[in-house]
Parts: C-alpha cells; sequence; structure tokens
C-alpha cells in the first residue's frame, strides 16, 4: 500500500492522531465518506448520460412537430 511498511503506517497514525484528537477523526472519517459517496454518484451520473446519447435527439424530434415529417 503506497510503499509503506506498516511502522510508517502507525507513525503516521500517531501524528494524526495527535493533530487532531480522538474525536475528531471519526467526524473527518464520516465527513470523507460522505464526500466520496457524492463523488461516486456524479461519476455515475455522467457515465450515463455519456452511455446514452442517443436518446436526447430522439427527444427534441418528438417533441418539435413538422420536422421531419413530409408533406
Amino acid at each position: 500500500m503506497f510503499g509503506l511498511s506498516p511502522q510508517e503506517l502507525f507513525i503516521v497514525f500517531l501524528i494524526i492522531l495527535l493533530l487532531f484528537g480522538g474525536r475528531k477523526i471519526p467526524e473527518i472519517a464520516r465527513g470523507l465518506g460522505k464526500g466520496m459517496r457524492e463523488f461516486r454518484k456524479g461519476l455515475d451520473d455522467v457515465k450515463d448520460q455519456i452511455n446514452r446519447p442517443g436518446d436526447e435527439e430522439a427527444e427534441e424530434k418528438k417533441s418539435e412537430p413538422g420536422k421531419g415529417e413530409s408533406k
């Protein structure tokens, strides 16, 4: 994992614990989780829009009467 040994990870965790305190760490983790969830949701929405590009064109033709029809 990122080329860090278990001792280095322990030291990093200890420094974070000293900087933020035991009460703030769960709040920070919760906020990061919510942010990641919103980011993934946004990515899924963009992927959905990219995967169905023809739907918008078909809707435009249906909503505009007279276009595409020959008389």
